[in-house]
């Protein structure tokens, strides 16, 4: 069975090439050249995965994403050829799965699209839950908590959070946490940092003083098993 890709972009060329391209790929493509008529799509066609362009008409990509996140856990890859530090992070924070740059190369997007599509695949199979101190993950509801507190994830942070607890206190080097989040596609340190850091501000009391994900410096990162709420210290050590 073919995945189904909406393929969201106002400009004509490369709806039709790209479009072109995908379907002898061996995926089903649908198309819109803008962000409302990519909405109807998504709701109505229920696609496998979204690319989604950032610069459209009207409604543009952040706020199609943000709409699409507060209904649905679709994958989505922007498409921009906006490149800074900034884009990409708010992108991150949308929960978009991948982002991409123009101009692209088709077979590397191609080989973005199928990377997340087997992820998510591969992670609707699985049932129950795993657990690591007082973090446990539902991985049939992709639901996450922290001591009974429900913890508001991204899927690429739900995803990242799963890959440290499921080495139970192991270290994970950056090209370990790529290759299994992102896929063997990308190469790109600096994403895991970003999100180590957001999910960091999601698990820890103090950030900037992590006890749960913890860095091992020059190889990677664990997880910590630390109590929620440090033992009270006695402050009068001559008090009885």
């Amino acid at each position: 069975m073919k995945n189904k890709i909406l393929l969201i972009d106002d400009d004509p060329t490369l709806l039709h090439l790209l479009g072109q391209y995908l379907r002898e790929s061996a995926f089903d493509v649908i198309e819109a050249s803008d962000g409302l008529a990519g909405l109807r799509l998504a709701y109505g066609e229920k696609p496998d995965l979204v690319l989604l362009d950032v610069m459209l008409p009207g409604m543009d990509g952040w706020e199609v994403c943000t709409r699409l996140r507060e209904l649905t856990d679709l994958p989505i890859i922007m498409l921009t050829a906006k490149t800074t530090e900034a884009d990409k992070l708010r992108g991150f924070n949308l929960g978009v799965d991948d982002y991409v740059t123009k101009p692209f190369s088709f077979a590397e997007l191609v080989a973005r699209i199928q990377a997340v599509v087997g992820r998510i695949h591969s992670e609707q199979k699985e049932t129950g839950y795993i657990a690591h101190g007082e973090i446990l993950l539902d991985m049939e509801k992709f639901r996450a908590s922290l001591g009974g507190r429900t913890l508001e994830l991204t899927p690429t942070e739900f995803r990242l959070l799963e890959a440290l607890v499921r080495r139970k206190g192991k270290v994970a080097s950056d090209n370990d946490l790529m290759s299994e989040v992102w896929g063997e596609t990308r190469n790109d340190p600096a994403l895991v940092r970003r999100y180590i850091l957001m999910l960091r501000k999601k698990l820890e009391l103090d950030p900037s003083q992590p006890v749960w994900i913890r860095t091992v410096r020059g190889f990677g990162y664990r997880l910590g098993t630390a109590p929620l709420i440090p033992p009270l210290m006695d402050q009068n050590p001559d008090k009885k």
